[in-house]
């Protein structure tokens, strides 16, 4: 019998990932975890290129990735949805640079340059969520679609994002509201305002080559049946022992002790990760499709974005 190999699983070196951290320290979970910092679009890349086989990321850069492929023989979006990692919506801020007196409020950014990590990515998704709910889509015209903003630019990190709002290369950006606490409370950045994702903030993902047909029922390859009851163990030991989880975010994570604590407040992990509702992604197809994102009747449709329902 030839011995399987451990997965790569892509992950997000922030504060989401301890439960994924505890799973593998505690529950031996077998797989090597691959931070991403870049965030969910890089993830989506290295999917389909085969560099990892299974990942944590945001909803909405999964749902847009798939929405966008046309499914062929060929092209089969190289991965589907098999599991919630967070029940509760996300807060993303939205941050412009320190010195930056042009930009008063969230009216200020009609028509600016977002800084983006990647097209595809959650801040490239969100910005046009953002637009939707302020009334700047503009309809299409008949050379194309009206964009909302001037310029999308395209910074891939964290980091160099903050410097581009400061450098005057974007003028704001948006990103995970405790991850860019930090930055707020240090002056390196000015918060603008904030918006909740409309759907469950965290899914998770494994290649198209994991996931299998036989007539009606889809199965998942057992390395991420095991991956998804360890992570209910380590979701479990999260729950149960929050003062370690702490510890864990403010020494190993770029976070103050002050802000874990308060995060904790505002996340809810489901006892079970495994599946996902076809209710949440057909609603987040729908809200990506009014704010342009996603056209009606393209791409892969929801029923096909899920190889393991609730």
């Amino acid at each position: 019998m030839t011995l399987q190999k451990p997965l790569k699983i892509g992950y997000v070196p922030e504060h989401f990932s301890t439960p994924l951290h505890f799973a593998q320290k505690y529950f031996g979970l077998d797989a090597e975890l691959i931070p991403f910092p870049s965030g969910t679009g890089h993830m989506v890349t290295a999917i389909r290129a085969g560099e990892i086989d299974v990942a944590i990321g945001l909803t909405e850069g999964w749902i847009a990735g798939l929405g966008k492929t046309e499914e062929t023989e060929e092209n089969d979006g190289g991965y589907r949805l098999v599991g919630t990692y967070v029940e509760t919506p996300l807060c993303w801020a939205i941050s412009t640079g320190k010195s930056r007196p042009d930009i008063k409020s969230v009216d200020s950014l009609k028509g600016s340059k977002i800084g983006v990590s990647r097209i595809g990515s959650g801040s490239y998704v969100m910005g046009f969520v953002l637009a939707d709910q302020q009334d700047w889509l503009l309809p299409t015209t008949a050379s194309g679609s009206s964009a909302p903003y001037n310029e999308f630019i395209v910074l891939n990190t964290f980091e160099n994002l903050r410097n581009a709002v400061n450098d005057g290369t974007a003028d704001f950006f948006m990103w995970e509201h405790f991850t860019s606490k930090k930055y707020y409370d240090n002056g390196e950045i000015r918060r603008v305002g904030e918006i909740y994702t409309p759907w469950s903030s965290w899914k998770i993902v494994a290649s198209t080559k994991l996931v299998s047909k036989s007539d009606d029922e889809t199965k998942v390859d057992e390395r991420v049946e095991d991956l998804l009851e360890k992570l209910n163990q380590g979701i479990k030991h999260f729950n149960e022992h929050q003062d370690e989880a702490v510890k864990y975010i403010s020494t190993e994570l770029d976070y103050s002790e002050e802000d874990a604590r308060e995060w904790l407040k505002t996340v809810r992990f489901p006892e079970r990760t495994q599946g996902v509702d076809l209710k949440v992604v057909n609603g987040t197809v729908e809200i990506l499709q009014k704010a342009g994102v996603l056209s009606a009747g393209s791409g892969i449709q929801p029923e096909g974005m899920v190889a393991k329902r609730r």
